[in-house]
């Protein structure tokens, strides 16, 4: 019924891992890219890090996608037993028999396919999810098969996934060994808001619909924020809201439907907080005056962890100081473009705890004369407005929708008096430095 409803071949927003519906974003990508070059120059022992529900068995399935021509591979997923089941099962998935009870015949035996493949020029491949549930004896048992080698290259590569528990399991001075024999160690982090929309997008490509935007730029903000960026609650989320926007007889998915499904999932009041970084260094401010704050917090909450609700909030705080500072900056005792160029050179002190594109957008900023930041013109005394640098895959759309809630003529129209050399706005170069309003005007 929802499928009809939508016009939907099939259900975008499943739990089953399916590598059609990987969405690759930039941290995505870098993982499996790290770990298929790690398999490609036989690097022995790879590991993926994540929390619950980032997908990584979703990426273990496509990197074994990849290989599935050209490697031998089992994956492995009952990791609550002892070191002779494990064996026995990674025995059985390389279709092997395994029906003795002899630890050492097992090894024996896996030991010679080993050279067998090695001699017939393939690769073995073990993966192994869920790893973090393995007890210390099976992990010696694992750190043990690195020992089947020849002269040339190691007979075995595994790969290890696991939840924030593995690396802590596998820090302990217990397991040194096996920890120094990790070449590559992947992680996979929660998805910004931007990757939210695209993450949802690319899943209803995949399942086929075409229509218009099936989302309101409210509910994607409100999805971002309860789901905290993490791939499995995103479903939930637009699975619930789906099947209500279908029982209400919505065409479109707006905030409303989204609080809801929120609330059914107990997302609502409830859900997971982003951790504060610890031993954050207060700003330097100049003796007298009171520090911007509220600029650049909104700069680093808005395009760093794009809380998209919590940056309307911020906007009005924001305008009210713009006008508090307008009026001091007339009475000449307030100089905001040297405040704000002092600030920026503090904060990227602070860079180590901000994100990449953060610290980017810091570095843009900072690398400007103070000047630059001043507004010169009568008009743009009125447009107050900061400086973006475009990343991978932003469109002018997107970025107007998630700052300013709207992308119209009037928005446009001020962005291009802002950008008189903008030539084409559907058209960004990544690294391209734009200039954006804070506020449209009305």
């Amino acid at each position: 019924m929802v499928l009809d409803f939508y016009q939907l071949r099939e259900q975008p927003f499943g739990v089953t891992p399916d590598p059609r519906y990987l969405y690759l974003g930039p941290g995505h990508r870098e993982a499996l890219a790290s770990l298929f070059y790690g398999i490609e120059t036989n690097r022995g022992f790879l590991s993926l890090v994540a929390e619950p529900g980032m997908g990584k068995t979703t990426l273990l399935f496509q990197l074994l996608q990849q290989w599935r021509d050209r490697v031998h591979s089992a994956f492995l997923f009952q990791t609550q037993c002892d070191s002779r089941e494990f064996i026995r099962h990674l025995m059985n998935d390389l279709g092997l028999k395994s029906d003795g009870e002899d630890f050492v015949r097992m090894h024996s035996e896996l030991n010679e396919f080993l050279f067998r493949e090695t001699l017939a020029g393939r690769s073995v491949v073990i993966f192994i999810d869920e790893a973090q549930n393995l007890t210390d004896n099976v992990l010696e048992t694992v750190r043990l098969l690195s020992d089947f080698e020849s002269a040339e290259k190691k007979l075995l590569q595994i790969v290890l996934a696991g939840q924030p528990e593995l690396a802590k399991r596998l820090s302990r001075p217990g397991l040194v060994q096996l920890r120094q024999r990790i070449a590559i160690q992947a992680r996979l982090d929660v998805l910004p808001a931007p990757e939210v929309v695209r993450y949802i997008n690319h899943r209803l490509q995949v399942a086929g619909y075409h229509g218009t935007e099936l989302f309101t730029p409210g509910a994607f903000g409100l999805i971002a924020d309860r789901s905290q960026g993490i791939p499995r609650l995103i479903n939930n989320l637009c699975f619930g809201a789906l099947s209500l926007g279908c029982a209400m007889q919505r065409k479109q998915i707006t905030s409303e439907v989204v609080r809801q499904a929120a609330l059914d999932l107990s997302l609502e009041a409830h859900g997971p907080k982003t951790p504060v970084p610890h031993q954050q260094t207060a700003p330097r401010v100049t003796p007298g005056l009171r520090p911007p704050l509220p600029f650049y917090s909104w700069i680093t909450d808005k395009l760093s962890r794009q809380r998209v609700l919590q940056t309307l909030v911020l906007s009005l705080v924001c305008g009210t100081f713009v006008i508090y500072f307008g009026v001091r900056s007339v009475a000449g005792t307030f100089r905001p473009s040297a405040a704000i160029y002092q600030h920026t050179q503090t904060a990227s002190a602070l860079a180590g705890s901000e994100s990449q594109p953060t610290k980017r957008l810091i570095d843009a900023i900072a690398d400007e004369q103070p000047h630059e930041l001043q507004q010169t013109a009568a008009h743009e005394n009125s447009l107050r407005s900061f400086i973006y640098v475009v990343q991978p895959r932003d469109t002018l759309r997107d970025l107007c929708l998630l700052i300013l809630g709207r992308y119209d003529e009037v928005v446009l129209s001020q962005i291009q008096k802002l950008n008189p050399e903008l030539k084409d706005p559907d058209h960004l170069d990544v690294g391209q430095k734009i200039r954006l309003p804070l506020h449209p005007l009305k």
